[in-house]
């Protein structure tokens, strides 16, 4: 069995899944439960001045009638108990827990004596490390803090100084997607101090409007306000931005990923692109702290089967096959193919394709039934044909051979390499080059336009 251990700039804990500063970590209580059912680490619900909440504060975007909750909005701020009965707390759970990671998250008025105070008074908790929110971005925000902080890197850098002044734990700052790029704010925290960055935070959102009251969600006794996004439909944009700090040569710090994390194999994307440990809130929101027993089981047969001795042995390893979009390569083409013997005649494939991309997959009649058929010499290799069909595998992206040296977006606009692309058949796929061999269960003379 793999090694589960994970260690965040010096923060050490039994496996890489925390619990992200939320609901979920609002009391020692609930922290000492989540740690007995199997949680490596938690950040304490932001804590800081004690403010007042409204209600409701919570909407979603739900999936489909089997699964609710694909994305959840909040206008919730943090911890709304006294801050001495969080440190009171947090100390005694530290006692009782020594071997997980717990870590303060911090919000407090912008001022270098606040955030002195704060981190000393953390310190003295016996907690592992500070988290520095500066990603909330809803009602403390407009406060000066949160979003306000993470969204200017120049503040960014000066609050995480203020705190490494006075701070000898692990300083890990908790950034803002709401941002035109995130390289610009991790770069700022990094060179302010930190010891490590977390991300993301949740996204500026409205998740609709009652078409009945005209009130947008939530609806606080008439009126709403944007709140914060999260759940696993934002985990696209959370592996972009950590895959993006990653990649960055002045951001090279440990990174912990948050957001849209809702089983193990999204935890394995997240370390792949960076990740050293993973944080979760949403899917803990909706069922429940037992969740973490089938993301230590996954992750453990994950590594064992491919061969790692360690969990951190695939920490960033698919970081460098992503790169700029300049830098693929143009002469990569695919077409797609369709399995006959696995087709119902949905006859998606052919709507997406006619109405919504390049118009090359024709019904073709093929004895008594009209099946969809890939037109190779007009097809663009998309991929929309083989996501809209319902049927795994009958539709699937062959790759085109003999298609010369890799050449990149700036190999083509230098020299002969324009000229030459100039005589090629428009959507990429030259003459003389449609694969030869037909799709299974296809005849090929239906493949290849000869067939009635």
């Amino acid at each position: 069995m793999a090694d589960l251990t994970s260690n965040l700039a010096g923060i050490s804990s039994p496996n890489p899944f925390w619990l992200a500063s939320a609901p979920p970590t609002n009391m020692g209580s609930m922290i000492e439960r989540a740690f007995d059912a199997g949680w490596g680490g938690a950040v304490w619900k932001t804590i800081g001045e004690p403010i007042r909440n409204v209600c409701s504060r919570l909407s979603s975007i739900d999936g489909s009638s089997t699964q609710r909750m694909i994305g959840l909005n909040n206008i919730e701020l943090i911890s709304d108990r006294p801050t001495e009965v969080n440190l009171r707390e947090m100390a005694q759970c530290k006692r009782k827990y020594p071997k997980h990671a717990l870590i303060a998250s911090l919000m407090v008025e912008s001022n270098r004596e606040a955030w002195h105070d704060i981190v000393k008074r953390v310190e003295d908790t016996g907690a592992d490390g500070v988290e520095l929110n500066f990603g909330c971005p809803h009602g403390m925000s407009e406060r000066g803090m949160g979003s306000a902080m993470g969204q200017v890197p120049e503040y960014a850098e000066m609050v995480t100084g203020w705190v490494k002044e006075a701070c000898s734990l692990p300083v890990i700052v908790k950034l803002t997607p709401n941002v035109t790029s995130i390289i610009a704010p991790g770069r700022a925290a990094v060179r302010g101090g930190a010891d490590a960055l977390s991300l993301i935070n949740t996204i500026n959102s409205i998740t609709g409007v009652d078409l009945d009251t005209l009130i947008p969600n939530s609806n606080v006794n008439g009126k709403a306000a944007h709140g914060g996004y999260c759940g696993p439909a934002v985990k696209p944009i959370a592996l972009n931005m950590v895959s993006e700090l990653a990649r960055d040569e002045f951001t090279q710090v440990p990174i912990s990923g948050i957001g849209g994390i809702k089983d193990w194999r999204d935890a394995v994307e997240f370390l792949l692109l960076g990740s050293t440990n993973v944080q979760v809130c949403t899917q803990v929101m909706h069922y429940g702290y037992r969740i973490v027993e089938d993301m230590i089981d996954g992750l453990n047969n994950y590594l064992d089967e491919k061969g790692f001795a360690s969990v951190n042995d695939i920490v960033g390893l698919s970081v460098p096959r992503v790169t700029n979009w300049s830098d693929l390569d143009l002469n990569y083409h695919t077409v797609a193919s369709i399995n006959h013997d696995k087709c119902i005649q949905c006859n998606l494939c052919h709507i997406a394709c006619e109405d919504g991309a390049h118009q090359c997959i024709p019904l073709v009649q093929i004895g008594d039934k009209r099946f969809p058929v890939v037109d190779e010499t007009e097809c663009v290799g998309c991929n929309l044909c083989s996501l809209v069909c319902p049927v795994p595998d009958c539709i699937t992206m062959v790759s085109l051979e003999d298609r010369g040296a890799p050449m990149t977006w700036h190999e083509f606009t230098n020299g002969d390499a324009l000229v030459q692309a100039t005589t090629e058949d428009h959507g990429g796929i030259s003459n003389g080059h449609a694969i030869t061999s037909a799709p299974v269960g296809t005849p090929s003379e239906v493949v290849h336009g000869s067939a009635s």
